[in-house]
Formats: structure tokens, sequence, C-alpha cells
């Protein structure tokens, strides 16, 4: 089941990759690395921090495969897409809480300390937005925009919290999935976001 879900992330993820290499006027080939990188990203750099080789991607090629549907379904369909895009934000919160669950629960079964749980949560959640960014020239979104690295690492330390107490994996995943994908949603609806600070004057 839960491969089930991370594989329909995957896919999700790798809609908003290709979506970003159309607007950025990327050829075929293009799109299809965006929309790899994005679904996959985070859970390649997860895996090689965590010494877990070769990393998961490249044992279930689902994954890849999820990806290039991804970037197919934009190639032959951006205009039907782009009109239901709430849906697919909706879908991407979704992924963005599990990604974010599973990824703190593997740095845990990795025996990392508790930042370090929270860092790989985290990580497994953003990090294929982070290069999707970089690569195209743009400062990630994540930095500064929709709440969405913010509610990764409130998911992932829950789920620290949940495994201190004794919480069963069911519950951890749950919860952090849940609670991760709850604040994206928020912030969808509200533009939540943290305070900024204001720009120090020039003339000091």
């Amino acid at each position: 089941m839960l491969t089930a879900l991370d594989l329909v992330g995957t896919f999700v993820f790798a809609l908003s990759g290709a979506f970003k290499g159309v607007r950025n006027q990327l050829d075929w080939l293009g799109i299809a690395v965006l929309a790899v990188l994005t679904g996959v990203g985070g859970g390649l750099i997860r895996d090689v921090l965590l010494g877990d080789t070769p990393p998961a991607v490249f044992r279930d090629e689902r994954f890849f495969l999820a990806c290039l549907a991804g970037a197919v379904a934009v190639i032959v369909a951006a205009r039907p897409i782009a009109a239901r895009w709430n849906r697919v934000m909706v879908a991407d919160a979704l992924g963005l809480g599990l990604f974010a669950a599973l990824g703190a629960l593997k740095g845990a079964q990795a025996g990392l300390g508790p930042l370090g749980v929270v860092m790989m949560g985290s990580l497994t959640a953003v990090g294929g937005g982070v290069i999707r960014d970089v690569l195209v020239g743009e400062r990630p979104a994540v930095l500064d925009r929709g709440f969405y690295a913010t509610a990764a690492v409130i998911g992932s330390a829950l789920l620290v919290g949940l495994d201190t107490l004794g919480a069963t994996v069911p519950v951890q995943i749950g919860v952090a999935a849940v609670a991760t994908s709850a604040l994206r949603f928020r912030a969808m609806l509200t533009s939540m976001h943290l305070p900024r600070p204001s720009p120090p004057d020039a003339s000091l």
C-alpha cells in the first residue's frame, strides 16, 4: 500500500517538474529530465546520504516509469492538466506529507538522531523541487514560498516525537503525513508563511 502511494506521489511531483520544463520552453528531453529529478530527486539524496546504495529508485524502476508517465502526460495533455491544476496541487500536498513521513522513518530506522531524522524527512519531501528550480535558474520555491519545507520539517519532527513516545510505525507515518499535508493545505488556502525580517538599512 505504501509503495502504491509512493508511486502516486512520485507521479504527481513529476507532473510539477514537467510543467516547469514546459514553462521554461525546454525540449522533450529536458522536460523528461526535470520530471524524473523532481519525482525521485529527494529520495536519491536521502539514500545516498544514508549509504543505502544503490538508491531505492534504481532497485525499483517503477519510480522512473512513474516520472516518465508524468512527463508524457504533460507533453500530450498540458492544457487539460493545467485546467485542473488545483487537483494536482492537492495531490502534491498529499505526496509531500507521505514523502516527509517515509523519509523521516527511513532516517530513524538508520539510527540517526532527532535532527538527522528531521533532515531526512525534509530532504525527501522537498529535494526534488530544489533540484528542479536550480536547474532552470530559479531561487528554490521551498526557501520562501508556500509553507512547503516548513510543513515537511514539522511533520518529520512529529514522527520523531511519536517514536520517542513508543507509537507504532503505522501511527508515526499516519500522523506525520496527515499533519504535513494539512499544513500545506492551510498554506494553499491562506497564503500562510513564516515571518520575514525587514531588509537592513543600506546606509548602516
